[in-house]
């Protein structure tokens, strides 16, 4: 992450106005006129921090600081599953952009302008057929960017790594095991994309895609009819073959698309500590029942309902069984979430499935609340025609947008 090079002694009773031409050697910053979003309601008042952490929260405006004209100002946003990484090494169909540094540096900027600060992502292993046959090519080049930006200090954000293991893939287990060992891996995700069984199991949609593909019925019906027998084997090897895997390496583990209680069954028994998007309220109410967290899709949120079939978000928090969101395919998506859902939830609580609990859900406990000690990472936030606009996103007491 680009940060402030030389570290200064900084005086907690000290109120300075920020000004560019002194970040580096500022000793704390003071935000006033701001509506602070914290656990426990929005608190019209100052913020105080420095580049070792938040200072203070204060109610009330302070005599001396940087008015914020009554904005927003809530912790950093964490996303703990993204696969816009993916989209700049492969941009089009066919396409794998040559410079995996300056693909990655350019995802970076994206998540930031979206108030992330916090990003855990997503990289393919397995899942390789033929209108995937680009991320064999990728994936070591997407970890090693990654590496690479954060040991250089060129992002803006924090990034960590999350695998999506697609068990369905026979060669699954061998691309693990050769691409695993990095010490930004932080998260897991098993998935079984089986046809006729979770993100799936409504064929109706999967074949509405596959004819959008130009595949006649007797074509569709040969390829559901292979990938059936063949995938279904594949997965029930897999599945717990990785999740030992994850096990053994200390690294958490969640399950995907679960749809049946069988599903949840089986994923706390491996040792899955949280149920990631799953399809239906009852597998959510499972997942809580077995003490697993549940991340759901934002832009379920945003679009009103899931583009595969699954139940809608809003169904889940109506039940109360939403705990973290994650933007999946569109980093925009979390804050434009966060207000969708704060027209039934008030606004605080729906900022905290973004933030605080994200961070609870991850074990990320020096960040994800504006606490002072805790890093100074947040977003400042101004809501204009029921749309955030994001004015401002500062990582560890440096503005990086």
């Amino acid at each position: 992450m680009i940060r402030a090079p030389t570290a200064v002694h900084w005086a907690c009773d000290a109120l300075l106005l920020r000004h560019p031409c002194i970040l580096e050697n500022r000793v704390t910053v003071t935000l006033t006129n701001a509506k602070l979003i914290t656990e426990n309601g929005i608190v019209d008042g100052t913020l105080v921090y420095g580049p070792h952490g938040i200072v203070d929260i204060q109610p009330g405006r302070a005599a001396a600081g940087e008015d914020v004209d009554g904005d927003f100002i809530a912790p950093g946003l964490i996303e703990c599953h993204t696969d816009n990484l993916e989209k700049h090494f492969v941009p089009r169909p066919g396409v794998i952009w040559p410079n995996a540094l300056s693909a990655a540096l350019v995802h970076d900027a994206q998540v930031v302008a979206a108030g992330i600060t916090t990003v855990y992502d997503a990289v393919c292993i397995g899942g390789y057929d033929d209108e995937k046959d680009h991320r064999p090519k990728i994936i070591g080049p997407m970890v090693e960017a990654v590496g690479s930006g954060m040991r250089q200090g060129l992002f803006r954000a924090d990034h960590r790594l999350h695998f999506r293991c697609e068990t369905t893939d026979p060669r699954m287990m061998q691309v693990l095991e050769r691409t695993a060992h990095t010490p930004l891996l932080k998260l897991a995700s098993l998935m079984d994309h089986t046809l006729g069984q979770r993100q799936w199991r409504d064929m109706k949609l999967y074949r509405r895609f596959m004819t959008g593909e130009g595949r006649t019925d007797a074509e569709i019906d040969g390829i559901i009819g292979a990938k059936i027998e063949a995938t279904s084997a594949e997965a029930a090897r897999n599945f717990p073959k990785a999740a030992e895997f994850f096990r053994t390496q200390g690294i958490q583990i969640a399950s995907h698309d679960d749809t049946t209680p069988e599903h949840v069954t089986m994923a706390k028994a491996l040792g899955c500590s949280i149920s990631e998007f799953p399809t239906t309220v009852e597998a959510a109410q499972d997942a809580r029942a077995a003490g697993m967290m549940t991340v759901l899709g934002a832009p379920n949120v945003v679009r009103g309902g899931s583009h595969s079939g699954g139940v809608a978000v809003s169904d889940l928090a109506a039940h109360g069984l939403v705990d973290v969101l994650s933007s999946d395919y569109v980093p925009a998506s979390l804050l434009q979430a966060v207000m969708t859902l704060s027209a039934g939830v008030p606004l605080h609580a729906a900022f905290g499935l973004v933030t605080w609990k994200a961070a609870d859900m991850l074990g990320l406990e020096d960040r994800g609340r504006l606490t002072p000690g805790l890093r100074s990472d947040f977003v400042r936030v101004r809501i204009v025609d029921g749309t955030p606009v994001i004015r401002a996103v500062t990582v560890e007491g440096q503005r990086v947008f």
